[in-house]
């Protein structure tokens, strides 16, 4: 089965000092690793907010604004696609992501048509 795992943090409360950014590279290198190690990792990537465009379709017009302009502190930052076993081994998964510690991980199962 394939998870989608949404990482959601503020943008704004990153590492900020050298020795910060350093150990956060550390952290996400090893998970990285180990991710790859055991099997489970099928993509990952980063969303950086600034970057964002949003489109809507209202009454045939599309509407594109820049931004995801949510009315939150935390923002989608990016994702991993996991193939586990089960819901279980996927939120032992999530637990190990560093954003899990200050902001939130969404796990969704992925659709796939037959």
């Amino acid at each position: 089965m394939k998870y989608m795992l949404l990482m959601y943090a503020n943008e704004s409360e990153g590492p900020s000092t050298p020795e910060e950014q350093q150990a956060a590279q550390r952290d996400w290198g090893a998970l990285l690793k180990e991710m790859g190690a055991a099997g489970v990792l099928e993509s990952t990537g980063g969303l950086p907010v600034a970057n964002a465009t949003t489109i809507r379709v209202r009454e045939g017009k599309t509407l594109i604004t820049d931004g995801p302009f949510v009315e939150t502190h935390e923002q989608l930052g990016g994702y991993f696609l996991l193939k586990c076993e089960d819901l279980d081994e996927v939120i032992a998964w999530a637990a190990k992501i560093p954003f899990a510690q200050d902001g939130a991980i969404e796990i969704r199962p992925l659709w796939t048509p037959q």
